[in-house]
């Protein structure tokens, strides 16, 4: 595959100027798109990456999420970031709505890296409130309303007050809906009522929510979130969107029958206790099914032997992208080697 370069000094010829009316919505699935690396997790692997975008978008997906935090957005270096945008979003070329992550600190460097993702065709921007050493909540409204001002884009809230240390409280949220282009929330704090109530204080403004808690799904859609963006996906978006076909049909006894068997690798992604965090259990698990997808950037962990046999064991049940149990798929990183492993090669032959 050749990979496109790109002149930093020129204007792409798929940069448009943004208009919030011509903006196109974000429903069903949005893959939090994960981040393929080479083997020392220093380099972004391009063909890999683009490869992956293709399969997804092969799989009927809704809609894309570039530089997600599944995407590994905090360990990137920003001219890889940049880099990222100048290739996925050509390659896209339209065929889904993309939303891409611009969260920075300051208000100036958000503006920058948003105004960078809208020359290359964003159809959304989701943006973090300030962390570390976070501002009041003035200073939180005043962060996203000059970044609207600067860029008329489609802006998504993202709460994650778990990573973040700041919570976008439905008290903020209302505030923050007085600004035209803030479209939509994403809210990943895991509650389905305040979920419900972020979709009751939605109603009659021009802002919608999407659900970014992989385990709730099925009942965030059915609660009224109009879409989940979906760091999972990347394991199964053929079952994600059968179950948002099910959902959106009313056929709520097949989407739920079929939840059974999506249910357990979206819950141990979540939470676990076999020390498996969430961006290398789900590259382990996508390159499980057969996606090259490399390992985590440092100081993520691998996920150890032990731990490859629960994923193993969840995606086994998968009714589209599930692997057969009788030998692991993947192959061992050298400093993660494990008997367990080994043990359960039922060939006999080097994982």
């Amino acid at each position: 595959m050749t990979i496109p370069s790109v002149d930093p000094s020129h204007t792409p010829a798929h940069a448009r100027t943004p208009n919030v009316s011509d903006e196109r919505d974000f429903r069903g699935v949005i893959v939090a798109v994960a981040m393929p690396m080479d083997r020392t997790g220093e380099a972004i692997d391009e063909a890999a990456l683009l490869d992956h975008l293709d399969w997804l978008l092969d799989a009927g997906v809704h809609g894309l999420l570039v530089l997600s935090g599944t995407g590994e957005y905090a360990y990137l270096r920003p001219h890889e970031r940049r880099r990222v945008v100048e290739l996925c979003l050509p390659h896209i070329n339209g065929r889904v709505p993309v939303m891409v992550q611009t969260s920075e600190m300051s208000v100036s460097d958000t503006i920058e890296t948003s105004k960078h993702a809208v020359d290359f065709g964003a159809d959304a921007l989701m943006v973090l409130p300030p962390w570390l050493e976070s501002p009041s909540e003035r200073g939180v409204l005043y962060h996203y309303e000059r970044v609207a001002q600067a860029v008329a884009t489609a802006i998504a809230l993202y709460n994650t007050p778990a990573a973040s240390g700041v919570e976008i409280t439905p008290a903020m949220y209302r505030k923050l809906l007085a600004i035209d282009n803030v479209r939509y929330m994403k809210d990943s704090q895991g509650d389905l009522s305040r979920i419900q109530k972020l979709v009751a204080i939605s109603e009659g403004t021009n802002a919608e929510v999407l659900c970014g808690v992989d385990p709730l799904a099925p009942y965030a859609l059915m609660a009224g979130a109009v879409g989940m963006i979906w760091g999972c996906a990347n394991i199964m978006p053929h079952e994600c969107v059968l179950l948002v076909e099910h959902i959106e049909a009313g056929r709520y006894a097949d989407a739920l029958a079929l939840w059974d068997a999506m249910w357990p690798i979206n819950a141990f992604m979540w939470e676990n206790d076999m020390d498996v965090g969430f961006l290398p259990g789900v590259k382990t698990a996508t390159e499980m099914i057969g996606r090259k997808m490399g390992p985590v950037r440092r100081p993520q962990m691998p996920v150890s032997g032990a731990a490859r046999l629960a994923i193993e064991a969840g995606l086994s049940h998968l009714p589209i992208n599930g692997i057969d149990r009788t030998r692991l798929t993947y192959r061992e990183w050298e400093d993660e080697r494990n008997w367990l492993v080994h043990r359960t090669n039922r060939t006999g032959e080097p994982s």
